[in-house]
Parts: structure tokens; C-alpha cells; sequence
């Protein structure tokens, strides 16, 4: 399964792209009827995938007279990368890597659906049965440096009173974290589902500290460019109601729907619905419109830019944390309100919440 957590590609590198792209947008967004959509398998983008392969999202496209294509990228940070450099008008990502790539580097973007949060997806797990997160103290720690992986351990850190002084990160790829685990040298890990599930399977894994400590802060969602959204709101209405038409069949259950995500996400119906277990899924509209119309948001975002300022994520030319501005549903803002380039847009989920798409 491929990561939504792996290590950012930073701004810096992708400036001249970047530049470009910031250019090519806002030259090239006016009304148009065909668009493209990336996306990477995670349990919460398991949808998209249904929606497009079931008729769901050609059936509301048509409704508007317009064509979507979605696109799987295998490489999760690539499918980012691509969208921020113009290749696509809409991509799924978390909201530290929103905030830490297309809008640090410049590319005005909008969460259009916020679609779920990690609700114990994502772990910190110690060698010995009985150990306590405290006992991570002084221990190499294996992960996805600059990561939310990362991220999470420090907010882990913070609720044991320690800092990440107290701790050496050693930066380990996804791909090679389970196999890290079995060295006898590995003292600690930080990972996600499903290598997260392999490594609690050994007899001696004792998971000390999961991201259903910090509900609502590792959020999954599908992000739209800001000039193309408001050129084209037929596009938005598309999108949203076919996510939510595909999330009322998971809701009930429907085995078609989950059948199609478990194979197509590489695991079983059983190991699926493990993943959903931990994964805290909005639904509906009205539980997608509480949580973003709730400050918890905008403390959430404060933490997480804060985080990505001391960590060097918001480029070379960040001065202050405050370099992005960031804007929520009501007005409210964080950082430079002159350079909103991160926006929470709830306009489209309302629609759909009061069945006027």
C-alpha cells in the first residue's frame, strides 16, 4: 500500500516549477470542461477509486457536462508534486503536506472535501511487551523523517513531557520500515497501516502512542486548485456528489463498493475493514461541515505549521511561521491574511448537506 506519509519533496527544490505553475494557473483558469484528478491508495481514498471504476463520478461529470479523469499515481509525494507543478487540477493529500508543498511553494489551493482523520492508523511502537511511551527516552527512533510520522511522534513527545532532543530520529523509507523492525539494533518505530498492523503482529511490539491521541490532527482530504475552483464550480459540485453518493454505500455496508477497495487497495475485506476501524470517516456532509466549522481546525493547523516552521517545511524563505496564510470556513485566518494560499472551503459540502447540488 502505498504511503500518504512519505518524505516531502521540498518547496525549494520544485522554486522554478513552482513559479511556473503559479503563473500558469492563474493565466490559464477561466471556464473549461475537462479536468484531471490524482490520487494514491490510502483506506480514505478508497472512494475515488470505486467512484470512477463503479460510473458514480462519469454519472455526476455528465450532470454537469463536463468529463473528469482520475488519475492513480503510485508514488504518493510524486502525485503531489505533480499537482503543484500544473499537471493536475485536484489531488488527494493530508493536510501537513497541503500546507508544506503546493501552498508553501506558492500554488493557492483549496481543500474542497475533507473526507476523514487518522484515528489510530498511525502509530509509535517499542521493542518489549509492558514498555511505556516515557521509555523512548534516549532511543533511536526508525521513521519517515519530515513526515507525519514525524509529526506524530513529537506530539507524542509533548503529551509525556519530553522533547525531541530526548530522541534520535533515524530516517527509515516506508518501503523498508517493516524489515527495519526485525534488526536487532531498532529500538523504536513510527509508521502507519498497514506496515503499522505487521510490526504490532511480533511478540515483543508494544504500540505506546497512536494518532487516535490526537483526534482530528492527521486529516485526509482532496485538494483543488483555488483559481480553477472558482472558474468552475461545476467541477466542485461534480466531485462532491459523487463522494458522497460513494460514501452512502460504504455506510451501508454495500459489499459491491467494499469488496472493489479492499482488492483494489491490496488487501482482503477483513484487512480493509481494519483499516476503517481506525480511520475516522466523515460520512456525511454534516459531519464533514462540524469538524471544519470547528476551532478545533484552526488549533489543529496552528500546531501543525508551527511544527513545519521549526522543522524548516515552509521553505528557505520563511521567516516566520506565519509566512502561508491559511483560511477557514467563517473568515477566519492564520498567518499572512495579504498570502492566503491555503483555504478550507465548506461552500460545496453544504450544498451537498442541503441536497442542492
Amino acid at each position: 500500500m502505498q504511503s500518504r506519509l512519505k518524505l516531502f519533496a521540498r518547496a525549494a527544490v520544485l522554486a522554478c516549477a513552482l513559479f511556473s505553475a503559479t503563473f500558469t494557473h492563474s493565466a490559464a483558469a477561466a471556464e473549461k470542461k475537462s479536468f484531471k484528478v490524482a490520487w494514491s491508495i490510502y483506506v480514505g481514498w478508497m472512494p475515488w477509486d470505486y467512484a470512477a471504476e463503479s460510473g458514480i463520478l462519469k454519472k455526476w461529470a455528465d450532470k454537469y457536462g463536463i468529463a473528469i479523469e482520475l488519475t492513480q499515481i503510485n508514488d504518493y509525494v510524486e502525485s503531489i508534486n505533480q499537482y503543484t507543478a500544473g499537471g493536475f487540477d485536484g489531488c488527494v493529500m493530508t493536510n501537513m503536506d497541503m500546507l508544506t508543498i503546493p501552498s508553501a511553494g506558492g500554488v493557492d489551493s483549496t481543500a474542497l472535501i475533507v473526507g476523514d482523520f487518522s484515528n489510530g492508523n498511525d502509530g509509535v511502537v517499542l521493542k518489549g511487551k509492558g514498555r511505556k511511551l516515557a521509555d523512548i527516552k534516549g532511543l533511536p527512533v526508525n521513521l519517515v523523517e519530515l513526515s507525519v510520522s514525524h509529526y506524530l511522534l513529537v506530539r507524542g513527545l509533548e503529551s509525556g513531557g519530553l522533547k525531541e532532543r530526548d530522541i534520535k530520529v533515524v530516517n527509515t523509507s516506508d518501503a523498508d520500515i517493516v524489515g527495519a523492525y526485525a534488526a536487532a539494533d531498532t529500538k523504536a518505530i513510527v509508521t502507519w497501516k498497514p506496515q503499522l498492523s505487521e510490526i504490532l503482529a511480533a511478540p515483543d511490539a508494544q504500540l505506546v502512542f497512536d494518532s487516535s491521541k490526537i483526534p482530528g490532527e492527521i486529516i485526509d482530504m482532496l485538494v483543488v486548485n483555488s483559481a480553477t475552483l472558482k472558474d468552475n464550480p461545476k467541477f466542485a459540485r461534480a466531485l462532491v456528489g459523487a463522494w458522497y453518493e460513494t460514501l452512502a454505500l460504504m455506510a451501508k455496508k454495500d459489499p459491491k463498493a467494499l469488496a472493489h477497495m479492499a482488492k483494489a487497495s491490496g488487501t482482503d475485506l477483513a484487512g480493509f475493514n481494519s483499516q476503517l476501524a481506525t480511520t475516522k470517516m466523515f460520512w456525511t456532509p454534516a459531519e464533514a461541515l462540524a469538524f471544519t466549522a470547528s476551532p478545533n481546525l484552526v488549533t489543529t493547523m496552528d500546531s501543525v505549521r508551527k511544527f513545519s516552521f521549526d522543522h524548516g517545511l515552509l521553505g528557505e524563505g520563511a521567516k516566520s511561521v506565519d509566512a502561508v496564510g491559511i483560511e477557514f470556513p467563517g473568515g477566519k485566518t492564520l498567518g499572512n491574511a495579504k498570502s492566503i494560499k491555503m483555504r478550507f472551503d465548506a461552500t460545496y459540502v453544504k450544498l451537498a448537506s442541503e441536497g442542492k447540488l
